[in-house]
């Protein structure tokens, strides 16, 4: 996906942080299990979390193991996986398979095109065992091509798309735990839709592309504006994780809301911050 999600690991204990990666390796050996390597190569931090926010909601067993990788081909590393991880896997590829089209149908991206064969036998079966999840994302997908398509100005309009589509996804399934695991994806949602803008900004203004900051990049306090939305998104976004009963791993997860997701924003703002000054 994005890679916004992620934890700060200056904050971490060291076996948090150890568990968090276990975790992260976990989900790239379903991946790879499930999908192979085109399924790996979609791996990401955002998913990661949603992994362990299901753990530590539903308290499943964790199975430890440990093996040695592309990555890291000198010593075993921690995998930690069970039917979150799993589940994680498939979202991912069903959330990259959308991407990719939009992509094919938006730029004609080769590479795009040429990733969309490949992994279109394995979305067809994450499409037909999670029907819920990929109709959303589907008409999602749609609904979003047509919203830049437009360049309709209005802030929260596409956010709350993108918003809505990470909802669904976090919506494990139906239970009395829905209301908040989606008010968690959709919030999340809408704050990596409106970073990954704020990211892009300057580069989609060479390239005349829609970004949802556009009309507001010329306000003297444009930096704060975004700040604040942000603040906004994640706070809610931490209320309605703190409605959950979460105790394993909620170190970790408390770690990612609270800081974690702020790690990409700083260094985007130094990094504007720079370009000023120059």
């Amino acid at each position: 996906m994005f890679g916004y999600v992620t934890v700060n690991k200056e904050e971490l204990k060291i076996k948090d942080y150890r568990r968090y990666r276990g975790y992260y390796c976990g989900l790239c050996r379903q991946l790879n299990r499930r999908f192979g390597l085109k399924g790996r190569i979609a791996l990401s931090y955002d998913m990661t979390f949603l992994v362990i926010l299901l753990n530590g909601l539903y308290e499943r067993a964790v199975t430890e193991e440990r093996h040695r990788c592309i990555v890291h081909p000198a010593s075993r590393q921690l995998m930690l996986t069970n039917e979150f991880s799993a589940y994680a896997a498939d979202m991912t590829v069903l959330f990259t398979y959308y991407k990719c089209e939009d992509d094919v149908r938006d730029e004609g991206s080769m590479s795009a095109k040429t990733y969309l064969r490949a992994i279109r036998p394995a979305a067809a079966k994450v499409q037909a065992q999670y029907p819920r999840q990929a109709a959303a994302l589907s008409a999602g997908i749609a609904e979003l091509t047509a919203v830049e398509r437009e360049g309709v100005a209005e802030l929260d309009r596409a956010a709350g798309i993108f918003g809505s589509m990470l909802a669904e996804i976090f919506n494990y399934r139906e239970d009395e735990w829905s209301g908040d695991l989606k008010a968690i994806g959709f919030f999340l949602g809408k704050y990596i839709y409106l970073l990954d803008g704020y990211d892009d900004l300057e580069k989609d203004e060479k390239k005349h592309s829609y970004n949802p900051w556009m009309t507001e990049k010329s306000r003297a306090d444009f930096d704060a504006l975004v700040e604040n939305t942000l603040t906004m998104m994640m706070a809610e976004c931490a209320g309605a994780f703190e409605k959950l009963p979460i105790i394993q791993d909620a170190e970790i997860l408390r770690n990612v809301i609270y800081s974690g997701v702020w790690m990409k924003y700083h260094e985007i703002r130094r990094r504007r911050d720079q370009e000023e000054e120059t």
